[in-house]
Protein backbone atom coordinates (compact mmCIF):
# COMPACT_ATOMS: atom_id res chain seq x y z
CA UNK A 1 0.00 0.00 0.00
CA UNK A 2 1.35 3.44 -0.92
CA UNK A 3 2.35 5.81 1.89
CA UNK A 4 -0.41 8.24 0.92
CA UNK A 5 -3.06 5.53 1.26
CA UNK A 6 -1.60 4.41 4.60
CA UNK A 7 -1.84 7.99 5.88
CA UNK A 8 -5.51 8.25 4.95
CA UNK A 9 -6.26 4.81 6.38
CA UNK A 10 -4.60 5.78 9.66
CA UNK A 11 -6.60 9.01 9.84
CA UNK A 12 -9.88 7.26 9.08
CA UNK A 13 -9.38 4.51 11.66
CA UNK A 14 -8.21 6.99 14.30
CA UNK A 15 -11.31 9.12 13.83
CA UNK A 16 -13.58 6.08 13.85
CA UNK A 17 -11.96 4.98 17.12
CA UNK A 18 -12.59 8.44 18.61
CA UNK A 19 -16.23 8.29 17.55
CA UNK A 20 -16.82 4.85 19.05
CA UNK A 21 -15.21 5.94 22.31
CA UNK A 22 -17.70 8.80 22.39
CA UNK A 23 -20.53 6.29 21.98
CA UNK A 24 -19.35 3.75 24.53
CA UNK A 25 -18.43 6.27 27.23
CA UNK A 26 -21.88 7.84 27.06
CA UNK A 27 -23.56 4.38 27.11
CA UNK A 28 -25.93 5.41 24.32
CA UNK A 29 -26.53 4.67 20.67
CA UNK A 30 -25.11 8.08 19.83
CA UNK A 31 -22.49 7.18 17.21
CA UNK A 32 -20.35 9.62 15.29
CA UNK A 33 -18.94 8.14 12.09
CA UNK A 34 -16.12 10.03 10.41
CA UNK A 35 -15.86 8.83 6.81
CA UNK A 36 -12.59 10.65 6.22
CA UNK A 37 -10.80 11.34 2.96
CA UNK A 38 -13.32 9.32 0.97
CA UNK A 39 -11.85 10.21 -2.40
CA UNK A 40 -8.80 8.05 -1.69
CA UNK A 41 -10.58 5.44 0.39
CA UNK A 42 -13.84 4.57 -1.34
CA UNK A 43 -13.79 0.89 -0.35
CA UNK A 44 -12.46 1.42 3.21
CA UNK A 45 -15.13 4.09 3.70
CA UNK A 46 -17.83 1.60 2.85
CA UNK A 47 -16.15 -0.88 5.20
CA UNK A 48 -16.38 1.70 8.00
CA UNK A 49 -20.03 2.31 7.17
CA UNK A 50 -20.68 -1.45 7.24
CA UNK A 51 -18.96 -1.71 10.63
CA UNK A 52 -21.16 1.08 11.91
CA UNK A 53 -24.34 -0.65 10.78
CA UNK A 54 -23.14 -3.93 12.29
CA UNK A 55 -22.44 -2.15 15.58
CA UNK A 56 -25.98 -0.75 15.61
CA UNK A 57 -27.47 -4.16 14.81
CA UNK A 58 -25.37 -5.95 17.44
CA UNK A 59 -26.52 -3.45 20.04
CA UNK A 60 -30.04 -3.22 18.67
CA UNK A 61 -32.15 -3.53 21.80
CA UNK A 62 -35.26 -1.45 22.41
CA UNK A 63 -33.03 1.03 24.20
CA UNK A 64 -30.76 1.67 21.21
CA UNK A 65 -33.11 2.19 18.28
CA UNK A 66 -31.92 5.18 16.26
CA UNK A 67 -34.62 7.87 16.45
CA UNK A 68 -32.88 10.38 14.19
CA UNK A 69 -29.90 10.78 11.88
CA UNK A 70 -27.87 14.00 11.75
CA UNK A 71 -25.32 14.47 8.96
CA UNK A 72 -22.46 16.95 8.51
CA UNK A 73 -20.06 17.03 5.58
CA UNK A 74 -19.69 17.79 1.89
CA UNK A 75 -21.15 16.81 -1.50
CA UNK A 76 -20.93 13.07 -0.83
CA UNK A 77 -23.83 13.44 1.64
CA UNK A 78 -25.28 16.90 0.88
CA UNK A 79 -28.98 16.63 0.00
CA UNK A 80 -29.54 20.22 -1.12
CA UNK A 81 -28.19 22.77 1.34
CA UNK A 82 -26.26 24.62 -1.38
CA UNK A 83 -29.30 25.33 -3.55
CA UNK A 84 -29.73 28.91 -2.39
CA UNK A 85 -26.07 29.75 -1.86
CA UNK A 86 -24.07 32.01 -4.17
CA UNK A 87 -21.61 29.31 -5.17
CA UNK A 88 -20.72 27.27 -8.22
CA UNK A 89 -20.91 24.18 -6.02
CA UNK A 90 -24.58 23.42 -6.54
CA UNK A 91 -26.41 20.97 -8.73
CA UNK A 92 -30.08 21.97 -8.69
CA UNK A 93 -30.41 21.54 -12.45
CA UNK A 94 -30.70 18.63 -14.92
CA UNK A 95 -29.42 16.00 -15.49
CA UNK A 96 -28.90 15.75 -11.71
CA UNK A 97 -31.84 14.03 -10.05
CA UNK A 98 -33.04 12.26 -13.17
CA UNK A 99 -33.34 8.97 -11.27
CA UNK A 100 -34.64 10.53 -8.06
CA UNK A 101 -38.32 10.24 -7.19
CA UNK A 102 -40.12 12.56 -9.61
CA UNK A 103 -37.05 12.88 -11.84
CA UNK A 104 -36.31 16.42 -10.67
CA UNK A 105 -32.99 17.87 -9.44
CA UNK A 106 -32.93 18.31 -5.67
CA UNK A 107 -29.44 19.64 -5.03
CA UNK A 108 -27.98 16.18 -4.48
CA UNK A 109 -24.66 15.64 -6.24
CA UNK A 110 -26.06 12.53 -7.88
CA UNK A 111 -28.57 11.27 -10.41
CA UNK A 112 -30.52 9.85 -7.47
CA UNK A 113 -30.05 9.31 -3.76
CA UNK A 114 -26.79 9.92 -1.89
CA UNK A 115 -25.26 7.89 1.00
CA UNK A 116 -27.06 9.89 3.70
CA UNK A 117 -30.39 8.92 2.09
CA UNK A 118 -29.41 5.26 1.86
CA UNK A 119 -28.37 5.32 5.52
CA UNK A 120 -31.72 6.56 6.87
CA UNK A 121 -33.53 4.20 4.54
CA UNK A 122 -31.46 1.21 5.70
CA UNK A 123 -32.06 2.09 9.34
CA UNK A 124 -35.79 2.46 8.75
CA UNK A 125 -35.82 6.09 9.92
CA UNK A 126 -37.33 7.55 6.72
CA UNK A 127 -36.95 7.37 2.94
CA UNK A 128 -34.60 10.34 2.45
CA UNK A 129 -32.73 12.79 4.68
CA UNK A 130 -33.88 16.39 4.01
CA UNK A 131 -31.46 19.32 3.94
CA UNK A 132 -31.81 21.60 6.96
CA UNK A 133 -31.98 24.68 4.71
CA UNK A 134 -34.89 23.34 2.66
CA UNK A 135 -37.50 26.14 2.74
CA UNK A 136 -40.22 23.48 2.74
CA UNK A 137 -38.82 21.61 5.75
CA UNK A 138 -41.60 20.56 8.13
CA UNK A 139 -41.49 20.36 11.90
CA UNK A 140 -41.95 16.59 11.85
CA UNK A 141 -38.86 16.30 9.64
CA UNK A 142 -36.77 17.77 12.45
CA UNK A 143 -37.67 14.96 14.81
CA UNK A 144 -36.14 12.20 12.68
CA UNK A 145 -33.05 14.09 11.62
CA UNK A 146 -31.79 16.50 8.99
CA UNK A 147 -28.72 17.13 6.89
CA UNK A 148 -26.30 20.04 7.42
CA UNK A 149 -23.72 18.96 4.80
CA UNK A 150 -22.58 21.43 2.17
CA UNK A 151 -20.98 20.34 -1.10
CA UNK A 152 -17.52 21.79 -1.63
CA UNK A 153 -16.59 22.02 2.04
CA UNK A 154 -13.96 20.20 4.09
CA UNK A 155 -11.98 19.96 7.32
CA UNK A 156 -9.59 22.72 6.23
CA UNK A 157 -11.39 26.05 6.91
CA UNK A 158 -9.89 27.47 3.71
CA UNK A 159 -11.70 24.85 1.63
CA UNK A 160 -15.16 26.20 2.44
CA UNK A 161 -14.00 29.80 2.03
CA UNK A 162 -12.66 29.13 -1.47
CA UNK A 163 -15.87 27.35 -2.45
CA UNK A 164 -18.23 29.87 -0.79
CA UNK A 165 -20.12 27.10 0.98
CA UNK A 166 -21.11 26.24 4.55
CA UNK A 167 -18.08 25.43 6.69
CA UNK A 168 -18.08 22.82 9.46
CA UNK A 169 -18.15 25.62 12.04
CA UNK A 170 -21.20 27.11 10.34
CA UNK A 171 -22.82 23.68 10.15
CA UNK A 172 -22.40 23.44 13.92
CA UNK A 173 -24.12 26.80 14.34
CA UNK A 174 -27.03 25.53 12.24
CA UNK A 175 -27.10 22.41 14.41
CA UNK A 176 -27.41 24.57 17.53
CA UNK A 177 -30.32 26.37 15.87
CA UNK A 178 -31.83 22.99 15.02
CA UNK A 179 -31.71 21.91 18.67
CA UNK A 180 -33.64 24.98 19.75
CA UNK A 181 -36.26 24.29 17.10
CA UNK A 182 -36.68 20.69 18.23
CA UNK A 183 -37.02 21.81 21.83
CA UNK A 184 -39.64 24.35 20.81
CA UNK A 185 -41.60 21.89 18.67
CA UNK A 186 -41.41 18.70 20.74
CA UNK A 187 -39.91 19.52 24.11
CA UNK A 188 -36.65 18.94 25.91
CA UNK A 189 -37.19 15.23 26.48
CA UNK A 190 -37.46 14.54 22.74
CA UNK A 191 -34.35 16.63 22.10
CA UNK A 192 -32.40 14.70 24.72
CA UNK A 193 -33.48 11.42 23.12
CA UNK A 194 -32.17 12.60 19.75
CA UNK A 195 -28.89 13.72 21.31
CA UNK A 196 -28.37 10.54 23.31
CA UNK A 197 -29.64 7.90 20.87
CA UNK A 198 -29.32 9.56 17.49
CA UNK A 199 -26.79 8.66 14.83
CA UNK A 200 -24.36 11.44 13.88
CA UNK A 201 -22.34 11.20 10.68
CA UNK A 202 -19.53 13.36 9.31
CA UNK A 203 -18.35 12.66 5.75
CA UNK A 204 -15.82 15.08 4.34
CA UNK A 205 -12.16 15.52 3.40
CA UNK A 206 -11.74 14.95 -0.32
CA UNK A 207 -12.19 18.61 -1.29
CA UNK A 208 -9.36 19.53 1.07
CA UNK A 209 -7.00 17.34 -0.90
CA UNK A 210 -8.19 17.80 -4.48
CA UNK A 211 -9.25 21.46 -4.40
CA UNK A 212 -7.34 23.14 -1.60
CA UNK A 213 -4.05 21.28 -1.22
CA UNK A 214 -3.08 20.27 -4.74
CA UNK A 215 -4.66 23.26 -6.50
CA UNK A 216 -3.83 26.07 -4.11
CA UNK A 217 -0.27 27.45 -3.73
CA UNK A 218 -1.04 28.77 -0.24
CA UNK A 219 -1.26 25.23 1.12
CA UNK A 220 1.37 23.60 -1.12
CA UNK A 221 3.92 26.24 -0.13
CA UNK A 222 3.37 25.90 3.63
CA UNK A 223 2.62 22.16 3.97
CA UNK A 224 3.99 18.89 2.68
CA UNK A 225 1.49 16.06 2.36
CA UNK A 226 2.09 14.61 5.82
CA UNK A 227 1.78 17.96 7.60
CA UNK A 228 -1.38 18.81 5.68
CA UNK A 229 -2.83 15.48 6.80
CA UNK A 230 -2.01 16.62 10.34
CA UNK A 231 -3.89 19.87 9.78
CA UNK A 232 -6.96 17.93 8.71
CA UNK A 233 -6.73 15.60 11.71
CA UNK A 234 -6.43 18.57 14.06
CA UNK A 235 -9.48 20.17 12.48
CA UNK A 236 -11.47 16.92 12.77
CA UNK A 237 -10.41 16.55 16.40
CA UNK A 238 -11.49 20.11 17.15
CA UNK A 239 -14.83 19.41 15.50
CA UNK A 240 -15.42 16.48 17.84
CA UNK A 241 -14.40 18.47 20.89
CA UNK A 242 -16.58 21.52 20.25
CA UNK A 243 -19.62 19.63 18.99
CA UNK A 244 -22.09 19.00 21.85
CA UNK A 245 -23.43 15.90 20.14
CA UNK A 246 -23.32 13.31 22.89
CA UNK A 247 -24.40 15.72 25.59
CA UNK A 248 -27.93 16.05 26.83
CA UNK A 249 -29.63 19.39 26.80
CA UNK A 250 -29.31 20.97 30.27
CA UNK A 251 -32.48 20.87 32.32
CA UNK A 252 -34.31 24.11 32.79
Amino acid sequence: MARKEKNWMYVSLMLLNMSLKCAFVSHTACLLLIIAMHLFLHKPSYVLLTLLLLHIQCNGSNDSIVPAVIVFGDSVVDTGNNNNLKTIFKVNYPPYGQDFSGGQPTGRFSNGKVPSDFLVEELGVKDVLPPYLDPNLKNEDLLTGVNFASGGGGYDPLTSVLASVISLDEQIELFKEYKEKVKSVAGEEVLNTILSKGLFVVATGSNDVTNTYFNNPLRLYHYDFDSYTGLMVDSASSFLQVTPICEKSPST
